[in-house]
């Protein structure tokens, strides 16, 4: 059975029933912890840590998995690369943001689940 493999910053145990309901209908759901960037990392750092980060997913899950993920972008891309090579599926989850602004000046921005769309 495929699996659903949530590479974010975000846990699946705090989305909302829409997108937990439309990850499970790719197999069951399980969280992978996305790692701190520095953004003082070279290309070659990220690209190191993405080949290791794939490496670990592949020995936890198997290679019948479905990625969702999303974190900063030059990891994402080298991470997706390396997974599409191999023949996994990557998605991304897509939102709707609604901004809302205070009357001291702060922003506040809420984000509504739509739907997973593949890399």
């Amino acid at each position: 059975m495929t699996m659903f493999v949530n590479f974010s910053n975000h846990p699946s145990c705090i989305w909302d029933e829409t997108q937990l309901e439309a990850a499970q209908g790719y197999g069951d759901v399980k969280d992978f912890p996305f790692p701190t960037i520095s953004p003082k990392m070279s290309s070659d750092e990220v690209k190191k840590l993405a080949g290791e980060c794939v490496d670990v997913m592949l020995k936890m899950f198997g290679k019948d998995i479905i990625v969702h993920i999303m974190g900063e972008m030059t990891f994402t891309f080298m991470v997706v690369t390396l997974l599409k090579e191999m023949g996994i599926k990557c998605i991304a989850s897509t939102t709707e943001r609604k901004t809302t602004y205070n009357d001291d000046g702060t922003k506040v921005s809420e984000f509504q689940f739509v739907k997973f769309r593949e890399y």
